[in-house]
């Protein structure tokens, strides 16, 4: 289904409240080549404006900011918008609001370029379409990165899904959500839409990698019934799969750009 309740929606902004400080530090950053597929693809240029919504910390609108874009960033969550608004400190270019993708709060047709960094999964798509259609300018583009370890490929990853779906608060109840391709699918139903992938490693050590898990939005905090044996259960993992200090973990980034059609 597309539709979510907005009571869930409300919910879900909060889900990375208390996490900024891990997620700036140790989430993986998006390649540059994400940036020369939307040159080369979609016809980016300097002089277009892009609207970051559900900006996060800002890891998607920095590489817009870098190659010379003016960027709204759009974020709910009080804690990520302040550290866009620490990024938007040293980038002139970069303005920031609270508001959510189904309602951005933006004027009429105009942006060039909608991006979407990790946040695609937590979007009301029906109410979000709407949106984007109303604040895109004709012949604009839909753009959206997202980056993040490779599951289920080799026995090392399936013992941390498995870790996750364990020790996690509610990982198995959201898995589905993450798997978005239908869902893209379903968004640019009528238009044009193309599909991309940037290979790539991690090499963590046992800080980066308690730090990345704790960056999720499903993991147990201090003081949760189930931290303690995530903790536990990081460093088991840890030990079992390192070689010469840090673990390897292959990671994907998945590049979807498209455009609406014309309705009906």
């Amino acid at each position: 289904m597309l539709f979510e309740h907005p009571r869930n929606m409300s919910q879900h902004t909060e889900r990375f409240t208390g996490r900024v400080e891990d997620y700036e530090r140790y989430r993986t950053r998006y390649p540059d080549a994400v940036i020369e597929i939307f040159v080369a693809r979609c016809g980016l240029q300097r002089e277009h404006m892009v609207a970051d919504i559900g900006a996060g910390t800002g890891m998607l609108a920095e590489l817009f900011l870098q190659h010379g874009n003016a960027v709204i960033a759009v974020e709910p969550n009080d804690d990520m918008r302040g550290a866009c608004e620490r990024l938007a400190s040293a980038w002139p270019g970069m303005a920031v609001v609270k508001a959510t993708a189904e309602a951005t709060g933006l004027e009429d047709a105009s942006v060039d370029f909608i991006a979407v960094g990790r946040a695609f999964h937590w979007f009301d798509l029906e109410r979000t379409s709407k949106e984007f259609r109303r604040i895109l300018r004709p012949g604009g583009w839909v753009v959206l990165a997202s980056n993040s370890r490779v599951r289920d490929d080799s026995p090392q990853s399936v013992e941390y899904e498995g870790l996750l779906r364990e020790h996690g608060t509610d990982y198995e109840a959201n898995r589905e959500r993450y798997e978005i391709a239908p869902r893209v699918d379903a968004f640019f139903a009528g238009g044009e839409l193309f599909r991309e992938e940037i290979r790539g490693e991690q090499r963590l050590t046992l800080e980066e990698l308690i730090g990345q898990t704790q960056s999720l939005s499903v993991t147990p905090e201090p003081g949760h019934a189930k931290y303690e044996g995530m903790q536990r259960e990081l460093r088991d993992f840890f030990e079992r799969w390192e070689v010469d200090g840090v673990v390897v973990v292959p990671t994907v980034c998945r590049v979807a750009y498209g455009r609406f059609g014309i309705p009906a």
